[in-house]
């Protein structure tokens, strides 16, 4: 598949990114090259077509599409000098929060879930699949993100995947054209959100200057989560230690049940001020309660791994008696 892309990229001159996505779509169309204006031309139609004969196209699980995808969107990181806040959630993070998120919905029927940034879908679908495997039937899904680039890559993982997922092109502080879900999963955008006239309605708004585009996304996700839904994030570890922070506690009391903070290892990050946690919020209603113990912590580091399997059977005893089934 690498070989396709630099080879397409080569022969339209174009950037890595856009050889990738072609490369995809080839492949979602069966192995029939697009040409467009003569390019590519017939010999390396030919040289793709022959990398294309020697894939089993029909065998590949959804996962490993995922993967594949997610391994050839590292590479356009590297070549194309990506921006920040344009790189996807890695596997090490992705599988933790799915693996939370199994947990503490098991006594739940999750059949839809929505992440309001969704940017390539690599956290989406990994939240999918897992709870696929754990449910034993499909999840239809909904993205939503402002970036065209970045939709475009989720588009294509999704329908390698043969996922049921609808993707949105828009400001997901506006309204937002989906049902409410039965599930929030996101890793969310850091900084300020420049437009303050699209936030007036809303009650994480700063009172003066700009507010935190996260504290707004969260307010949304919970929008659209169904009464007892869980809404689960990747949020920056100092969330609470803003000055915005008091206002958006008082907020988040009003709408939903703070389950749950835990700090992903420190090793992950080059510095501790870059640490992310994953925030756990349950809507108010159903059979929802506030749980008699905030999972609070720290996961320990992967190379411990005693010390990683005896926090992870401290989370397994938590849901079983914090957690309404």
């Amino acid at each position: 598949m690498d070989r396709g892309t630099e080879i397409l990229q080569s022969a339209l001159n174009s950037s890595y990114l856009d050889a990738m996505l072609e490369n995809f779509e080839n492949i979602i169309d069966h192995g029939q090259v697009q040409v467009e204006d003569g390019l590519p031309k017939d010999d390396v139609v030919k040289k793709l077509q022959d990398i294309y004969s020697q894939l089993p196209i029909d065998q590949i699980t959804g996962e490993t599409w995922r993967q594949l995808v997610q391994l050839s969107f590292l590479k356009v990181i590297r070549k194309d000098a990506i921006q920040a806040n344009h790189q996807m959630t890695p596997d090490t993070i992705g599988l933790l929060m799915a693996f939370l998120i199994e947990k503490v919905t098991a006594h739940q029927d999750i059949q839809t879930i929505f992440d309001p940034a969704v940017g390539t879908a690599n956290l989406l679908t990994t939240v999918m699949h897992q709870l696929s495997l754990a449910n034993h039937h499909q999840l239809t899904g909904f993205g939503i993100d402002n970036d065209d680039s970045m939709l475009a890559v989720a588009s294509v993982n999704v329908e390698l995947q043969k996922l049921q997922v609808s993707l949105y092109h828009q400001d997901a502080i506006n309204a937002l054209d989906i049902p409410q879900c039965d599930l929030v999963v996101s890793d969310l955008p850091i900084g300020y959100y420049p437009l303050d006239k699209n936030v007036a309605n809303y009650q994480t708004r700063a009172e003066k200057g700009h507010s935190y585009v996260h504290h707004l996304l969260i307010e949304q996700a919970m929008n659209y989560l169904q009464p007892g839904g869980f809404g689960v994030f990747l949020v920056p570890s100092d969330l609470f230690q803003t000055k915005e922070s008091q206002s958006f506690v008082k907020w988040i009391q009003s709408v939903a049940y703070l389950q749950g903070l835990i700090n992903l290892p420190s090793e992950l990050f080059a510095n501790k001020n870059a640490q992310k946690s994953i925030l756990l919020l349950q809507r108010h209603g159903g059979k929802s309660q506030q749980a008699v113990k905030v999972l609070l912590g720290e996961f320990p580091s992967f190379k411990d791994r005693t010390k990683f399997a005896a926090f992870m059977q401290e989370i397994n005893q938590w849901v079983a008696t914090n957690i309404v089934k």
